[in-house]
């Protein structure tokens, strides 16, 4: 099969996806997130696709897994992973509005990764369109809460990776338009401070800040950044009246590092941080990790079929490890061949200049068609 022969048409494909990213769903509100499941599921089933809904829990919205008819449904096959969750409060399209401005396009979501996702289930349309039976059975999972570390999704993604023969992420394109055949480590950390209150007007020195103390905690925290592990703090929560010394003062910090071993120091470091004095208190507690995610023969093996495509299209592509952090660093560290970063080209992800190359809807829909066309 020719992936070249395939009509795929970047207007059109920008035009459908336009729906996804206006329906705003960030992570943390469900009702949102399962508004756009219920818009992915419906195309999922116009395209022929098996549906069910898995219930989200802890708080997270649902999950979409899909199966497509197949005559052997049940062999190890590929799966289609993503995330449809986004970083984006509700109201973020009214100063990052869908729009087209030539060859970019942008929206809350729309590169991270609503315009991957699509493109999948176009590559996926345009093969059966053709009449192309792919050689092994697809399967789509789409997830609710990987922006924050996938904390009720991880044990779904395993089990479905477990009897998968492949996995494909269509996460964003690397800034080269290379693919990821690896990600770092990554350890999420909840952070909290403890003061003693007093008036802030009339006896501010009966009072220990615990916002004092977390100010104390960040520096020393991203401090202890090296070449190997960094550190950083995105999230402070502290006070209630600003004529009251705060008694609390919450917060969470992110860990990275290339090698497993460098992220197991330094969530040691983290984990035996105290506080400044005896008067206060400091706490850390691990939250989400991520393993490193190294690249083995299985997925170089993917990498080299997904290139050979690519030539094919009169293009090449790289390979390489990346830091952010998706859900392949699950299914790699599992040791399933794994193919990430199969999206689209854009950049200002997780910001309000977000967007993607127009153009790339074609050529990434003809790389993930295909990739899933030459799978055996």
């Amino acid at each position: 099969m020719d992936p070249n022969a395939l009509p795929f048409d970047a207007d059109a494909m920008l035009a459908g996806l336009q729906s996804w990213v206006e329906c705003e769903s960030p992570t943390y509100d469900a009702a949102a997130v399962n508004r756009m499941m219920d818009i992915v599921s419906r195309a999922l089933i116009l395209s022929g696709a098996r549906t069910e809904r898995i219930a989200g829990t802890g708080g997270f919205g649902d999950c979409v897994r899909a199966s497509f008819p197949h005559p052997t449904p049940h062999v190890p096959g590929i799966l289609v992973m993503g995330h449809l969750d986004t970083v984006h409060p509700i109201g973020t399209l009214a100063n990052l509005p869908f729009r087209r401005d030539g060859n970019l396009a942008f929206g809350p979501g729309i590169l991270d990764m609503k315009a991957g996702n699509y493109i999948a289930l176009e590559a996926i349309r345009q093969l059966q369109r053709a009449g192309v039976n792919t050689d092994l059975p697809i399967t789509v999972l789409l997830t609710s809460d990987e922006e924050v570390g996938s904390p009720s999704t991880r044990d779904l993604i395993e089990a479905e990776a477990s009897r998968q023969a492949y996995v494909l992420i269509p996460e964003p394109a690397r800034p080269d338009g290379g693919v990821v055949t690896g990600r770092y480590a990554i350890a999420r950390f909840n952070l909290e401070a403890t003061g003693r209150p007093s008036h802030a007007g009339s006896s501010p020195g009966a009072g220990r800040s615990a916002i004092r103390e977390m100010a104390r905690k960040l520096i020393e925290i991203e401090d202890m950044t090296t070449e190997s592990c960094t550190f950083s703090v995105g999230r402070i929560h502290g006070g209630q009246w600003v004529n009251c010394v705060s008694t609390t003062c919450t917060g969470e910090a992110l860990s990275m590092a290339k090698r497993q071993e460098d992220l197991d120091r330094g969530v040691a470091a983290m984990l035996d941080l105290r506080a400044s004095s005896n008067e206060v208190q400091f706490r850390v507690t691990r939250g989400v990790t991520r393993p490193v995610w190294e690249p083995d023969a299985g997925t170089m093996a993917l990498y080299e079929a997904a290139r050979q495509v690519a030539r094919r299209l009169g293009a090449d592509i790289s390979s390489q490890s990346a830091g952010g952090g998706s859900d392949g660093n699950f299914t790699g560290a599992m040791g399933v061949p794994t193919l990430d970063g199969l999206g689209v080209a854009g950049a200002g992800a997780h910001t309000l200049n977000e967007h993607i190359e127009v153009d790339s809807l074609v050529s990434r829909g003809k790389l993930v068609a295909g990739l899933l066309a030459t799978l055996v």
